[in-house]
């Protein structure tokens, strides 16, 4: 059986988390406490760069959340969640990659402010500057169709769906962004974002460790 080491509250590891259900593949959940549990020989064996996901699948490891939706689509590929359209697979492929390389860096200081924590207020603002910027790319990448490029839930949504809904309960707003906004809503809806939504012990039980992790850093 495919097994999936994660940690429940990492983007990386959900987008994974939420394409294996809406494939319906079984899997099992190796729940990984980044608390040290990432830096025992028997996690770097899978992941020498100790990070999650990993993706293992008949003793094949696969690092890299976005090389394991593509080996998800490749082996169970119905539903399809890539289009075949060359510029509806452009779409897809830019809202991925726009997210991971630009989106997630760029918001990454607003985080500590879910947990509770105090955040760089300077930081914070670049942020949602640069969150405003890769959201108008994402509203004018929207059509009329529910979903980027499709009819049908892509792994566009998969990755794009794991970080703005957060950024929305971090309070950046959609309201300039009205497809955006409701592409946003008709996601959350989703039994499978329902399924893997952090809970409040999972946010309690990452805030001790990134306060732990905090007060070990040197001043």
């Amino acid at each position: 059986m495919i097994k999936l080491y994660h940690t429940p509250i990492s983007p990386n590891s959900r987008r994974v988390w939420i394409t294996l259900l809406e494939k319906k593949v079984e899997f099992e959940l190796v729940e990984l406490k980044l608390d040290g549990e990432q830096l025992k020989p028997e996690f770097l064996a899978l992941n020498p760069f100790h990070h999650i996901p990993v993706l293992v699948d008949d003793g094949f490891n696969i690092i890299e959340s976005l090389a394991i939706l593509d080996y998800l689509e490749a082996k169970y590929p119905t539903p399809a969640m890539l289009p075949k359209d060359a510029k509806d697979l452009a779409i897809v492929r830019m809202v991925e990659l726009v997210t991971v390389n630009e989106l997630l860096p760029a918001t990454t200081p607003l985080f500590p402010v879910m947990l509770g924590l105090p955040g760089d207020p300077e930081k914070i603002e670049q942020g949602k500057q640069k969150a405003s910027i890769v959201f108008k790319l994402f509203e004018d990448l929207l059509d009329d169709r529910p979903y980027f490029g499709s009819e049908n839930i892509t792994l566009a949504e998969t990755v794009a769906g794991t970080i703005v809904p957060l950024l929305v309960s971090l309070r950046v707003s959609l309201s300039d962004y009205p497809k955006l906004s409701a592409w946003c809503d008709r996601l959350i809806k989703r039994a499978t974002w329902e399924t893997t939504k952090p809970t409040p012990e999972m946010i309690q039980a990452f805030r001790s460790i990134f306060q732990a992790r905090m007060a070990q850093t040197p001043t």
